[in-house]
């Protein structure tokens, strides 16, 4: 008897199957546990400096840690993630995001000889700042933009944890 209603049987089975994710909770996005930031960045002593409350909101949803520092002459904002994720951003969405003008892309090597990709910045009140970032994984690779990286990790090219790096100075 069940043979004659196979093809109802099976619909309803696709049908469960397609309706199940709205009912299972999603699991939460991994997050980093603690940290071990580093004490210093290219030989200056590191102090903490609070999060703004809208650097507090992107962060309680970031899928990883974010430490924001200081060496007395730059801002260092260092974003640690252990999985591929889009949350990871060009530091450029976020400038542009606050009203500021971007000029003078380019991708420039530091003594050290790592690879960045800089602009400068504009804010509304007129303040002019020189951004730049990089993405460096455990393994040794490294990536001048969220894109490139996303998909290495993606794919497995590249093995975390990740740590993207952001250093902002006064121009």
């Amino acid at each position: 008897m069940w043979h004659r209603h196979w093809p109802a049987l099976a619909a309803l089975a696709f049908v469960l199957a397609a309706l199940l994710p709205w009912f299972v909770p999603a699991a939460p996005a991994p997050r980093a546990r603690h940290v071990e930031w580093p004490q210093q960045w290219d030989g200056r002593a590191l102090r903490p400096l609070a999060q703004s409350a809208v650097e507090q909101r992107f962060a309680a949803r970031f899928p990883g840690a974010i430490g924001r520092f200081t060496d007395g002459q730059r801002v260092i904002v260092l974003r640690r993630v252990n999985t591929p994720t889009r949350m990871l951003h060009p530091a450029a969405d976020c400038f542009r995001g606050l009203g500021h003008r971007l000029g003078a892309v380019a991708l420039e090597r530091d003594a050290r000889a790592r690879l960045w990709r800089c602009f400068e910045s504009t804010a509304p009140d007129g303040q002019r700042l020189r951004v730049c970032e990089r993405i460096e994984a455990d393994d040794g690779t490294s990536f001048i933009d969220p894109s490139s990286w996303f998909w290495a990790a993606a794919l497995g090219q590249s093995s975390g944890p990740w740590q993207a790096v952001t250093v902002v100075e006064a121009l």
